[in-house]
């Protein structure tokens, strides 16, 4: 190797522990890249080449064929998270990956993925949630051999109500264990004081998130007997649609619960007068507040609401005067052309209107 190739790596190697560097409690999230479309495809790549810790990619190594489930997991969890804060000051930005560097080499959420705030909470809780829910559909469609319908309720019922136990009820148990498996790192690995209760949260909120899809489990049902009688039933459990269970950790996120920055046995909320209520384990945590997110930072890469668009006529998140910071907004006129009034001609084509609409837009000033 020439000395131009080496001293190439040296840089590269550099660039990589300064990345790791600047991000050390996100190094953990960098598996959520996997989620973004123009990472490729991982199965290609290899378990040794995509954005894993030592732990993910032994695991990945063991059992290459989950790789797909981790990519739609981590996409699931993304889409959410952009969907329930589509109308908020943070709507779960991702940060795109310096130029220099390879994509996966810093955290997918920048800042908001080690900051300890309520954002973080939500991230962790709907990332792991999604990589369950992808799991165990992949186990009840039966892409996996090592998992596939919950056998536990394949028999019995009640004979007496006329139901029993059967079809193909969806293992999340499986997808529970695996989501631990893939996710979670021991407090005991943890040195530094101050990572140490952001990893403690961060293992809370992922497994607040895995509670969440097992509490929305529903159960489904389908009749038997002579024309439609339902003189029978059977029944099966089945996971509630993503969405529903975004919004159940949306209203977690609304409804967190601070604690203190200090660990002792366990973790505490952080006003001493509210020490005697307990921390339930579907409860979202938080150590620091959220900043405002009104104003750019390019330090802690927040981009601010300028330029956003808002509604004008609103009082919620989206409203101008909430987005905007009491800033005002910017209304212009925006054209819209469309195919109308489309009708098909015998024989054979189909002829339309060409209409033209109007649309006022009010942006964050």
């Amino acid at each position: 190797m020439n000395r131009a190739a080496l001293l190439g790596l040296a840089r590269l190697c550099a660039l990589w522990a300064s990345l790791l560097a600047l991000f050390p409690c996100g190094a953990q999230g960098n598996w959520m890249w996997l989620g973004i479309a123009s990472f490729g495809v991982p199965e290609k790549l290899g378990c040794a080449n995509l954005p894993l810790n030592s732990r993910q990619k032994e695991l990945c190594k063991r059992k290459p064929y989950l790789l797909p489930s981790i990519r739609e997991g981590a996409r699931l969890g993304i889409q959410e998270c952009r969907s329930q804060f589509r109308h908020e000051r943070w709507n779960c930005m991702v940060v795109p990956a310096p130029a220099s560097a390879p994509i996966g080499a810093s955290p997918l959420f920048g800042y908001e993925l080690s900051s300890g705030t309520k954002e973080t909470a939500f991230i962790y809780a709907v990332m792991a949630a999604g990589l369950v829910h992808s799991v165990t559909r992949s186990c009840s469609a039966g892409n996996m051999t090592e998992c596939s319908c919950d056998t536990s309720l394949q028999n019995g019922g009640s004979a007496s109500e006329g139901w029993h136990w059967g079809g193909c009820s969806d293992d999340v148990q499986y997808g529970m264990w695996f989501s631990r498996k893939f996710l979670d790192i021991p407090i005991r690995n943890s040195t530094e004081k101050e990572s140490k209760i952001l990893l403690a949260m961060n293992l809370h909120n992922s497994e607040a998130g895995r509670q969440a899809v097992a509490k929305l489990m529903s159960v489904d049902c389908r009749c038997h007997g002579v024309s439609g009688s339902c003189a029978v039933k059977t029944c099966w459990k089945t996971m509630s649609s993503f969405e529903k269970i975004g919004h159940l950790l949306k209203d977690k996120y609304e409804n967190s619960v601070q604690i203190s920055d200090k660990i002792k046995r366990k973790m505490r909320r952080r006003e001493k007068d509210q020490r005697k209520i307990p921390i339930r384990k579907d409860d979202l945590l938080y150590v620091n507040k959220s900043p405002n997110y009104c104003v750019e930072d390019k330090k802690l890469g927040i981009p601010g609401t300028q330029g956003r668009e808002c509604n004008r006529t609103s009082e919620g998140a989206d409203g101008c005067n909430l987005l905007c910071c009491g800033r005002g907004y910017n209304t212009h006129v925006v054209r819209h052309v469309e195919r109308c009034e489309c009708k098909f001609i015998w024989c054979c084509y189909v002829r339309c209107r060409r209409c033209e609409s109007m649309t006022d837009v009010h942006t964050c000033k």
